[in-house]
C-alpha cells in the first residue's frame, strides 16, 4: 500500500492509522538515537538545501527586476518574427528601425474566471471586442493572441490586473521615423515583422539570412532632406491643382540613384490600413500612363542620332496632318514650316509626327528599347510595372508613340531615359541602393547627339512651353508633357496627365526629374489652363530651389544656347554620322 509499511512486530494495524508517523514507544533509547553518519548525512541535505534556496530567491529577484533593480516582467523568446536590419538614407539618417513591444497572449487552461477577466481586460484595452474575448478565454487553449503590439501604458495596465492565465512576449515592431515621407519607398512589414512590400520586401528577398540573422543596416540612394522638400511641393501642388494624385522622382544622371522619390496620396507605414488602398499604390514605379510630348525628347534624340533626318531641314506644319481617319494637330499652333529646334520648343505634334515618319517605325521602336522604354524598368522594388504596348507598329502607331500617346509607360522610366539623353549618352539602372561610382552602361545615342539634346531641352525652358520651370541660379532644361486620359475606348479631353521632365543645372546636368500631376484643374491664376506649363513646369522650379542647395549645386548664370538675335537655323549641330 502506497504511503505504508508493515510494523517489525505482528500488532495489529487498526484502519485509520499510519503506521509510518505513528510512534514505537516500545522501543528503547538506544534504538531512537541516530548513529553517526546519519548525523552527517542530515547536515550534508541541510547545506545543500540551503544553498539551492539561496539560488532559488536570487534567480527570482533577476526575474521581476533585472540586474538595474529597475522593476521588469520576464518573457518568453520571440517566435516567427524576423529581426530586421535598419534602413539608412545616404547620409546615414535612420528611415526604419525595429523596436522591442510587448504582445498579449492567454493560457485560457488557466483562465479561472473567463468572464471576469474579460471585462477586466476590455476596462483597460477599450478597443478590444468583448464578444471575442471571452470566447478565447473560454477555449481552453494552450497559447492563443489576445493583442498584439501593446504600448508601455497598455502594457503596465494589463499587467496590473494580475490576472491568472494571461502572459507577455517580447515581440519585434518595425517603425518609421518619418511617417509616410518615403512610405512607397520603404514599403511594409506585417505582424511577424517580415517585408510584404517595398524595399522591406527587397531585404527579405536579397539581405537576410536563410535564419533571418540581421545583417548591417541597408543604405538607400534617398536623401531625406531632399525627399522631404520633393514630397512637401507635390503635396502643395497637388493641393493648388485639384489633382487626383501626383509623382515626382530625382535621380542621378550618373549613377541612376534615385535621390527623392514620392507617389501621393501616400500613407505613414506606422499605421497603413488608416487609408484607401489606393494610397498605397506607388504611381511611381508600378503606374503606367501615356505621358505625352515628354516622348518627342526621344523621338528627337533618335531622328538626330541616326542620321536619318537632316539637322537644318525645315518642317511643314501649316496645318493638321491627316492620317486615315485620325487627324495630327497642334496644341500650340504656329501655322508655319518649323525647324527642328522650333518643333521641339513649340511642341509641335505635327513636326514630331512627320520626323517619326522620316526615321521609320522599325529605327523608331529600336531608340525606345535602346533607352528601356518597351520594357519592365529594373529597380529594387518589386512594385515595377510593365509597359502597355501597341499591339502592331502600324503607321499611326509610329506617329502617335512619336508624341507619347498609345504607349504606357513609368514615370521611372522617362525620367531613366531622360538621363540617358543628358548624361553623354549612356543607359543608367535606377537604383533605390547607394551607389557612389558612375555606371558604364550601353551607349545609347552620341555625346555629340548628347549634347545636341541639352541645348534643345534648355530652349524649351528659355523660349518654349517650359518657361515657369527655370529657376534664378540654377538653371533648368526640360520638356513638357500633357495628355490626354484613355477612357471608353477614346481620351477623355478634360482628364489630363500633366508632366515635366527635366535635368539641372542645365550647364552641366547631374540630377533628373519628373513632376506628374493626374487631372490637374485650371486656376485663376493659370488663366483656366492646365496644361502641363501651367503646373508640372513651375512646380519642377519649386523643387529644384529647395533641393539644389540640399545637393550641393552652387548657384551659377545659365550659359544662354543662342545668342541675343541669332536663328535657331543657324545653331551647328555637334552630332556626326
Amino acid at each position: 500500500m502506497i504511503g505504508r509499511r508493515q510494523p517489525s512486530n505482528n500488532r495489529m494495524i487498526r484502519a485509520g492509522h499510519d503506521a509510518i508517523a505513528k510512534p514505537d514507544w516500545g522501543r528503547g533509547a538506544s534504538a531512537r538515537k541516530p548513529r553517526a553518519s546519519q548525523r552527517r548525512i542530515f547536515l550534508a541535505a541541510a547545506i545543500f538545501a540551503g544553498c539551492f534556496s539561496l539560488v532559488g530567491a536570487r534567480l527570482v529577484g533577476l526575474a521581476i527586476t533585472g540586474g538595474d533593480g529597475a522593476p521588469r516582467v520576464a518573457y518568453a523568446k520571440p517566435i516567427g518574427q524576423v529581426v530586421r536590419p535598419d534602413i539608412l538614407d545616404r547620409n546615414g539618417d535612420v528611415l526604419a528601425t525595429d523596436i522591442s513591444v510587448a504582445s498579449l497572449y492567454a493560457d485560457a487552461r488557466h483562465v479561472i474566471d473567463p468572464q471576469e477577466a474579460t471585462a477586466k481586460l476590455v476596462s483597460v484595452l477599450p478597443d478590444l471586442n468583448a464578444g471575442e474575448v471571452d470566447k478565447k478565454l473560454s477555449s481552453g487553449k494552450a497559447f492563443i493572441w489576445i493583442k498584439r503590439d501593446l504600448t508601455p501604458k497598455q502594457h503596465q495596465a494589463v499587467h496590473d490586473l494580475g490576472i491568472a492565465g494571461l502572459e507577455f512576449r517580447r515581440e519585434r515592431k518595425r517603425v518609421y521615423p518619418n511617417g509616410a515621407t518615403a512610405a512607397n519607398v520603404l514599403g511594409l512589414v506585417n505582424i511577424d515583422n517580415h517585408g510584404i512590400a517595398g524595399m522591406e520586401r527587397y531585404i527579405d528577398r536579397n539581405v537576410l539570412g536563410e535564419k533571418g540573422e540581421p545583417k548591417k543596416p541597408v543604405v538607400l540612394s534617398l536623401d531625406v532632406s531632399v525627399q522631404h522638400a520633393l514630397r512637401d511641393e507635390l503635396l502643395k501642388g497637388m493641393k493648388e491643382f485639384s489633382a487626383k494624385a501626383a509623382v515626382g522622382i530625382i535621380m542621378d544622371v550618373h549613377t541612376g540613384e534615385v535621390i527623392g522619390l514620392s507617389s501621393l496620396p501616400d500613407f505613414d507605414p506606422n499605421d497603413p490600413m488608416a487609408v484607401p488602398a489606393n494610397a498605397r499604390f506607388n504611381r511611381a514605379t508600378l503606374g503606367v500612363y501615356e505621358l505625352g510630348s515628354v516622348f518627342k525628347a526621344v523621338t528627337m534624340a533618335a531622328a538626330l542620332n541616326s542620321g536619318l533626318i537632316d539637322p537644318k531641314a525645315k518642317v511643314d506644319a501649316t496645318k493638321p496632318m491627316k492620317v486615315g481617319r485620325f487627324t495630327i494637330s497642334d496644341y500650340h499652333a504656329e501655322n508655319k514650316k518649323l525647324t527642328l529646334p522650333e518643333i521641339f520648343m513649340h511642341s509641335s505634334n505635327i513636326g514630331t509626327a512627320k520626323i517619326a515618319l522620316e526615321i521609320g517605325a522599325d529605327v523608331h521602336r529600336d531608340y525606345l528599347k535602346r533607352f528601356g522604354l518597351l520594357e519592365k524598368p529594373q529597380i529594387e522594388l518589386p512594385e515595377a510595372g510593365a509597359p502597355i504596348l501597341p499591339t502592331r507598329w502600324s503607321e499611326i502607331t509610329n506617329i502617335t508613340t512619336s508624341y507619347g500617346h498609345g504607349i504606357a509607360v513609368t514615370p521611372l522610366q522617362v525620367v531613366s531615359a531622360l538621363s540617358a539623353i543628358v548624361n553623354g549618352g549612356t543607359r543608367v539602372t535606377p537604383t533605390l541602393v547607394r551607389r557612389d561610382t558612375p555606371q558604364h552602361g550601353a551607349r545609347v545615342i552620341s555625346e555629340g547627339t548628347s549634347r545636341d539634346m541639352r541645348w534643345l531641352l534648355r530652349l524649351v525652358v528659355e523660349g518654349g512651353t517650359g518657361k515657369n520651370a527655370d529657376v534664378v541660379g540654377y538653371p533648368v532644361m526640360g520638356k513638357t508633357g500633357t495628355a490626354e486620359k484613355p477612357e471608353n475606348g477614346g481620351y477623355a479631353k478634360h482628364k489630363l496627365i500633366t508632366s515635366f521632365v527635366s535635368a539641372f543645372p542645365a550647364n552641366k546636368p547631374r540630377y533628373a526629374m519628373i513632376i506628374m500631376f493626374d487631372e490637374p484643374k485650371g486656376t485663376k491664376k493659370t488663366y483656366g489652363y492646365a496644361t502641363a506649363g501651367w503646373n508640372a513646369a513651375p512646380v519642377t522650379a519649386r523643387v529644384v530651389k529647395r533641393v539644389a542647395p540640399l545637393l550641393d549645386i552652387e548657384p551659377e548664370q545659365p550659359e544662354r544656347s543662342v545668342p541675343e538675335g541669332a536663328q535657331l537655323v543657324s545653331y551647328q549641330f555637334h552630332n556626326a554620322h
